[in-house]
């Protein structure tokens, strides 16, 4: 692919995104992820039956809608895509104690791991190293320290974040189909910036394996399959949150069978300024000061997910190269002023 088309372009939207109401409010992410607004609902196209399941996993509101010809059929992939949230949350879960993730954090090691989750940690380190640490998901100990210091009103000491990072390091994880261990006692790792993509990625999965052409999943992240109907070549469309305007969304962005990822300071922060938040440099312990917040669009959503951090913690320039390496990738980002950058691939509605 040319890496011309991936530059960052400066976009000539306001910061208001104003005109982009009309949408329905967005969903809350957990501690690792970002709001992604999804279109209100519209009706099914003449031949299809839609069929929808909506709920709470993995942190955040969740709702699959799928469309086909046959009512019951819709509803049984709707159903089964719905077991495989399921599972997915059962595995990575970081607030259940009895996940696997969970597990791993208090034992150091787990033996005979579930393949979803043996998936999920090899697409980990794999974008880990392609990062240069940027993406790590054994920063848990910083979202542990952060997250006790908030409860007393407070940030940790230089010295306090400095031990914790300590315990930061990917290349101290290891993972294969037997065994899953954490290199050194003190060790942890949450999945919460790849879980929800791959949660995603497994709905639609179901989805397509019970017949379904037409889709749109969100699970903290978004995916898609097809478009809003068979004949109706209409892309779903989701609203991209605005990082300091509530109930207001910077941008659309167009799907057709592509995924969408966001990552942002606003969602949870220790500082009313969101300039300490959730997303961390392993490098440094702190979070990234020069971006708001990252949205990817790429074929699958682990990968967007898993992405969004990665360039978030990188920074525009660090972040271009990883797109360029991730085929089919694109990305906006807007930075703490307000500015905002995309690639020219963008799928802008």
């Amino acid at each position: 692919m040319n890496s011309d088309r991936r530059r960052f372009l400066l976009l000539t939207l306001g910061a208001g995104g104003g005109a982009l109401l009309g949408l329905s409010r967005g969903l809350r992410g957990d501690a690792g992820h970002a709001a992604i607004a999804t279109p209100a609902p519209v009706p099914a196209p003449a031949d299809l039956v839609a069929a929808e399941r909506s709920g709470h996993a993995l942190g955040a509101k969740v709702a699959i809608r799928a469309l086909h010809a046959d009512g019951v059929t819709a509803q049984a992939a709707a159903d089964a895509a719905w077991r495989e949230l399921e599972t997915v949350e059962a595995l990575m879960s970081i607030y259940r104690p009895s996940s696997e993730v969970s597990r791993l954090n208090r034992d150091g090691v787990l033996t005979d791991p579930h393949p979803y989750t043996v998936a999920v940690l090899t697409t980990a380190q794999e974008l880990a190293a392609q990062s240069d640490g940027a993406f790590d998901v054994t920063v848990q100990p910083l979202w542990a320290l952060y997250s006790a210091h908030r409860k007393l009103g407070g940030l940790p000491s230089e010295d306090e974040v400095a031990a914790a990072r300590k315990f930061v390091d990917w290349h101290k994880l290891e993972v294969n189909a037997k065994r899953i261990r954490l290199g050194a006692p003190g060790m942890a790792v949450t999945l919460n910036g790849i879980a929800q993509g791959y949660a995603a990625d497994r709905v639609r999965a179901a989805l397509a394996a019970h017949g379904i052409e037409h889709a749109l999943i969100d699970t903290g992240e978004i995916g898609t399959l097809g478009d809003k109907g068979a004949g109706t070549d209409a892309p779903w469309k989701v609203g991209i949150q605005h990082p300091r305007e509530e109930n207001q969304y910077i941008a659309l962005a167009a799907l057709q069978g592509r995924c969408l990822a966001t990552s942002g300071d606003y969602e949870t922060f220790f500082t009313p300024d969101r300039v300490n938040n959730h997303i961390f440099d392993p490098r440094t312990g702190h979070s990234p000061r020069d971006l708001s917040s990252v949205t990817v669009v790429a074929a699958d959503a682990t990968r967007a997910d898993a992405l969004s951090t990665a360039v978030f913690v990188a920074g525009p320039e660090r972040g271009q190269a990883l797109l360029e390496a991730a085929p089919g990738a694109e990305a906006l980002l807007v930075r703490k002023d307000g500015s905002i950058l995309a690639t020219k691939g963008f799928p802008k509605a």
